[in-house]
């Protein structure tokens, strides 16, 4: 994490005599998620790698070593507890979304070497892929819930699930990721968009109430296309271009009792979710299918062999 100046060194304080926008203290300078463990950005590293070198990119100099060096760190720590996608403040805890992006991490890395060849071990890469995978699969799920969980051992969920198809961990016709789709319509969905989580269920170190999600009901979009529901889809996505502001801007959530745009304006996030939705509507292959299917042709070529 830096600042925007570029600095790497970023202690937090409150600053208690400024009220906040709203009244939304604390204000802070400072972010104390510059501390924080965050297993989840190992797999968007590797995949940000190997998608620039699906569309074409040439290879950049030392990516292979530095792939090699981020997977040796990432092969002692995949199974410590992080703080998970959403920074949380709560104890640290073991994210399935972090899990299933450390198995993108590991996937990712071994096909950049066997269609790139790029350097690496790639027979323990695999080791490492397949205990990840199981392991997710085994702590991971609720077989109580039919659904996948945020965090090991608990019972709460997260919208960060729903990428689980979209990475190709599981195919989004597998009965586990069926089922966690129909949790999250089912417990995070408020007035049809959808929350990151329950804030009166989890632990976030924040407290209080926050609006709904915009890049998570994006992504809800993207599971319906995935899963060939695609009016669903279109419907939904709908209903989120239709919270734009007179520039076509999104913020980062919506406040679905107060009827208005909430929280960080203009969001990156969010429209990088509009925008993804938008090709995941408008081409059989969109953004969605070709992530999943990086892996599932992966599937495939190993049955072959």
């Amino acid at each position: 994490m830096y600042g925007i100046e570029g600095e790497r060194w970023l202690p937090e304080t409150n600053v208690a005599w400024l009220a906040g926008y709203e009244g939304s203290q604390p204000v802070r300078i400072g972010n104390a998620a510059t501390d924080q463990v965050q297993l989840d950005i190992f797999g968007e590293i590797s995949d940000t790698l190997y998608a620039a070198r699906q569309i074409g990119l040439g290879p950049i100099d030392q990516a292979g070593e530095f792939q090699t060096v981020l997977l040796e760190h990432l092969e002692s720590i995949w199974q410590s507890p992080g703080r998970g996608i959403w920074e949380v403040r709560g104890a640290p805890r073991d994210f399935t979304h972090s899990r299933v992006m450390c198995w993108v991490a590991f996937d990712r890395a071994i096909r950049l070497a066997e269609q790139f060849g790029e350097p690496g071990p790639v027979d323990r890469w695999r080791g490492v892929r397949e205990a990840i995978h199981a392991d997710v699969c085994k702590h991971g799920f609720s077989v109580k819930r039919n659904s996948f969980t945020q965090y090991y051992g608990g019972e709460t969920l997260d919208a960060s699930l729903l990428l689980i198809p979209q990475v190709g961990f599981l195919p989004p016709d597998d009965p586990r990721v069926v089922g966690t789709i129909k949790a999250v319509e089912d417990n995070l969905l408020r007035d049809g968009f959808v929350m990151r989580y329950s804030t009166a269920a989890v632990d976030d170190g924040v407290g209080g109430t926050e609006g709904t999600f915009l890049a998570c009901s994006f992504w809800l979009a993207d599971a319906y296309t995935l899963s060939n529901r695609r009016k669903a889809a279109t419907a939904l996505f709908e209903r989120l271009l239709s919270l734009r502001n007179s520039l076509g801007l999104l913020s980062e959530e919506y406040d679905t009792i107060g009827k208005r745009l909430l929280g960080n304006f203009p969001q990156g996030f969010s429209h990088l979710g509009l925008i993804n939705t938008a090709h995941n509507l408008a081409h059989r292959r969109g953004p969605a299918h070709q992530r999943a299917n990086r892996a599932a042709q992966e599937k495939v070529d190993d049955k072959d062999d």
